[in-house]
C-alpha cells in the first residue's frame, strides 16, 4: 500500500491547531524565530502529545514582521547558529514533556534559500546533524537540501505543497508571482493525489516534472485549512494510500 505522511506547519499563532492536529501525522512547530514562544511551543508538543502526532522542528529568520517570508543576504555560519539554536530549544522542550522529536523542517525564505544554495544546505545539514544525526530532514523534492543531507548521510523526507504551483524545474512559483497559491480546493487534491501515486506534478508552463513525495505540506495559515486538511485526508484514504508519520 502507498503511503505518505502529511504535515502542517503549527504553532504559529493561526488558531487552529487544536482542530487541525488530528487529522495530520507530522506537525513542524515554530520554534520562536519567525513566529511562536516557550509557550506556544510547550503547548504545541502537548497536543501533538495527545493526538500521536510525530514532532518537528520549524526554524526560520528572526523575522516577525515578515513572518519569515522575505529573502535576506545570510552567511552558512548565520544559517547554521539559528537553526541549530531553534532546533536545540524545542528538543529541550520536547525532552521535558518525555517526548522525542523527529524531524526539522524549514520555514519560509529559508527554506527556499537553502534548497537551492549548496553552501546554505550544508550549513542547515551540519546544524541538524550536530543536534542529533537521528533527525529527518524535511526538504523540497529535488532541492539541493535533499541532495546535500543524503550525502552527508542525514535521512530526508522529500516534501511536496498541496496549495503551491511547481516550475519547470521544480522550484515552488514564488509567492510574488501571479499563480503562486492554488486556491481551488478540487485542483489542490488533484495535484496531491498525482504526486503521491504517480510522482508527477503538472508545471505552470504545461510540462510534467517528476517529484518524489514522502510528505505534503498543509499550511495553517491558509484559507479553510482544516477543512482542506478533513478533504485530503479522505481522498488519500478512499485511494488506497495509507497516512503515516515518515520513518527513516
Amino acid at each position: 500500500m502507498p503511503r505518505v505522511d502529511l504535515n502542517c506547519d503549527l504553532g504559529e499563532g493561526a488558531g487552529h491547531d487544536a482542530e487541525l492536529m488530528p487529522l495530520i501525522t507530522s506537525a513542524s512547530i515554530a520554534c520562536g524565530a519567525h513566529a511562536g514562544n516557550e509557550a506556544t511551543m510547550r503547548a504545541t508538543v502537548a497536543l501533538a502529545q495527545k493526538h500521536g502526532v510525530a514532532l518537528g522542528a520549524h526554524p526560520g529568520f528572526v523575522d516577525r514582521a515578515n513572518f519569515g517570508r522575505v529573502e535576506r543576504p545570510v552567511s552558512p555560519g548565520e544559517v547554521h547558529g539559528l537553526v541549530q539554536a531553534q532546533v536545540r530549544q524545542l528538543q529541550l522542550i520536547a525532552r521535558g514533556a518525555g517526548a522525542r522529536l523527529v524531524h526539522v523542517k524549514l520555514h519560509g525564505a529559508l527554506y527556499n534559500m537553502a534548497a537551492r544554495d549548496p553552501a546554505l544546505a550544508r550549513a542547515v545539514v551540519d546544524a541538524v546533524y550536530e543536534v542529533d544525526p537521528r533527525l529527518i530532514l524535511f526538504g523540497l523534492a529535488g532541492s539541493q537540501l535533499i541532495a546535500v543531507a543524503e550525502a552527508c548521510g542525514l535521512p530526508v523526507a522529500s516534501e511536496v505543497f498541496a496549495d503551491r504551483t511547481y516550475q519547470a524545474d521544480g522550484a515552488l512559483t514564488p509567492r510574488s508571482q501571479p499563480h503562486a497559491l492554488i486556491t481551488e480546493e478540487n485542483t489542490a487534491v488533484a495535484q496531491v493525489l498525482r504526486m503521491v501515486r504517480e510522482g508527477k506534478v503538472r508545471a505552470t508552463d504545461g510540462t510534467d516534472v517528476g517529484i518524489r513525495a514522502d510528505t505534503v505540506c498543509l499550511h495553517g495559515d491558509g484559507a479553510h485549512p482544516v477543512e482542506f486538511a478533513r478533504r485530503l485526508r479522505q481522498e488519500l484514504t478512499a485511494a488506497g494510500i495509507e497516512l503515516k508519520a515518515f520513518a527513516a
